[in-house]
């Protein structure tokens, strides 16, 4: 009844004609295969207008699953048989209902066999063939992979081939982590060893995700795999060790660098993806402010000089220094970089990579650089005197550097270059300008409603000369795996050097002494900045304060 509806469907959408219909039914009847399959597979129509005709015509909801977040504990309730058989993935369950994604979304008998199975009422979804078969594999295929390293894998032996062989369980189970990680928008997947387990974990918007606990066991294995795919030595246990996997993911480039330390349960091992498809923002996409955003093209449009982007690690320094390159790279300017390590690769710009071990440091590196004849010169870090005072000199000489410090602030980034031992009166006609920056984690879009802030919020805001009736929170959905957040944009402070700032610079003052003298300027601090962006309803109050309590 369900096949004769939606052949009525398709003809009155004018996509078969009653002849096709016929014989489609006939060779249905003869293969077992869906309606829907016989017409896709012969060329009639393409699944596209398939899901169109459903979509509209009978209001089921089409969802993209590389975009729609699958919530793990909606996955338990349907069994792996049944999800592969009907061809359909669980998404989520709200109350006593399931959001089950679906090829055949009039496949009655699918869905009465799950509401009758898991005792919740189906709400089916539409999703394209390709998007199913890939996400049974993600969730229902890492259980599998699991349980198949579990049952070929002996307590404290590695066997060379197990970890080598591109089919062996082991591998697909480091392949099927990677691949969730980057389809949940991980930054990191830590294997965390423990005294009886390995614990992995995801780093989402910052934030540390349990996502599985494997048997202690596999841990060598896991190991072995993971240095194997890094090129690094698998029978070094006692010394950290670094590396780099280069993989796609659903087709896109992703750059995986490993990083191994030995501890008192193994050796923990962190992965960090770096997803090439992200790799240079705008300047537009940085989250600044209007006025910010004209202060810092203005920093990096100077002639010669030194920009800096400050803050801690993690905080999205080296984003703001790519997007900088992107918009100054052209064919008419000379651009080197020294990074320790090269975490993109940007067309038309010289990037040189550090190896301490060979003596290629910041130092040496930015020396080499200055012998061919740079127009801008990028330094990943400054981290000692002689890095600092070769980038003073380069600006001095006609070369704009942009550069990061491990500063709490932007005025304390000109006491650091001091106590490092550049000269004030070096640092006062070079510096062009400090960026400081820390990353927030963004409102949900999908759950985001509005609340009326408290008492101490209302204080906050006021004491910032700023008033807010309602402010915006997640509520916690599966799409932010129920945090109320998904995603992260930056707040800023800026500091342009002035005269007044650069007179203060000379006479070697505090770093109060620059605040003071930017503000006066209409400087506005991370704070500041960050509950701007929350009466806007990008962020939250609690979220702007944890990231900026020391200020």
């Amino acid at each position: 009844m369900a096949r004769k509806r939606l052949g009525d469907l398709l003809i009155e959408a004018g996509l078969i004609t009653p002849e096709q219909l016929e014989k489609a039914l006939a060779d249905q009847k003869a293969t077992g295969l869906r309606l829907g399959e016989v017409l896709t597979q012969s060329g009639i129509l393409t699944e596209h207008q398939l899901i169109e005709v459903m979509e509209f015509q009978l209001g089921i909801p089409h969802v993209d699953l590389d975009r729609f977040p699958v919530d793990p504990a909606a996955v338990e309730l349907v069994p792996e048989q049944l999800a592969r058989r009907y061809k359909v993935v669980p998404l989520r369950r709200h109350g006593n209902r399931l959001t089950l994604a679906m090829v055949d979304p009039l496949d009655y008998f699918a869905i009465d066999d799950i509401r009758m199975t898991t005792g919740l009422h189906v709400d089916p979804v539409i999703a394209t063939r390709d998007d199913v078969e890939r996400a049974l594999e993600q969730y229902y295929g890492l259980k599998q992979s699991v349980t198949e390293v579990l049952k070929e894998v002996q307590p404290e032996q590695v066997d060379e081939e197990q970890v080598r062989a591109e089919d062996a369980p082991i591998v697909r189970l480091v392949n099927q982590l990677i691949e969730q990680a980057a389809d949940g928008r991980a930054s990191d997947i830590h294997f965390d060893p423990q005294q009886n387990a390995v614990v992995v974990r995801f780093r989402i918007d910052g934030i540390l995700h349990t996502q599985m606990r494997l048997p202690k066991h596999l841990q060598p294995v896991l190991a072995a795999r993971i240095k194997i795919m890094a090129n690094l030595n698998i029978a070094e246990h006692r010394l950290p060790q670094d590396g780099r996997i280069q993989l796609k993911v659903r087709g896109r480039p992703v750059d995986v660098r490993v990083a191994t330390l030995p501890t008192i349960f193994g050796e923990k091992i962190v992965l960090r993806l770096l997803d090439l498809r992200n790799s240079v923002s705008r300047i537009e996409e940085l989250g600044f402010t209007a006025r910010n955003h004209d202060a810092f093209l203005a920093m990096i449009q100077s002639a010669h000089g030194i920009v800096l982007v400050t803050g801690p690690t993690g905080s999205g320094k080296t984003s703001t220094l790519y997007a900088a390159l992107h918009h100054l790279n052209t064919e008419s300017k000379n651009i080197i970089t020294v990074e320790d390590p090269v975490e993109y690769q940007i067309e038309g710009v010289n990037q040189v990579q550090v190896n301490q071990v060979i003596g290629l440091t910041f130092a040496a590196g930015l020396r080499s650089i200055l012998r061919e004849d740079p127009d801008i010169v990028m330094v990943g870090e400054i981290r000692d005197e002689e890095t600092a005072e070769i980038a003073v000199r380069a600006a001095l000489t006609g070369h704009l550097v942009l550069s990061t410090l491990h500063t709490n602030d932007a005025p304390g980034s000109i006491s650091r270059l001091i106590d490092m031992g550049v000269e004030p009166y070096l640092i006062a006609p070079t510096l062009r300008g400090v960026i400081a920056q820390r990353l927030v984690r963004r409102v949900c879009a999908e759950c985001r409603e509005t609340y009326n802030p408290s008492p101490e919020e209302v204080a906050l805001l006021r004491a910032h000369g700023f008033s807010a009736d309602g402010l915006w929170r997640g509520r916690g959905c599966t799409a932010c795996h129920r945090t109320g957040y998904r995603g992260r944009i930056a707040v800023h402070e800026i500091l342009p050097v002035n005269d007044d700032i650069r007179a203060l610079i000379t006479e070697n003052r505090q770093a109060s002494a620059f605040r003071q003298a930017a503000e006066q300027q209409g400087f506005l601090s991370l704070l500041a900045d960050g509950l701007e962006k929350a009466i806007q309803g990008l962020t939250t109050v609690q979220e702007v304060l944890q990231v900026t309590v020391s200020d």
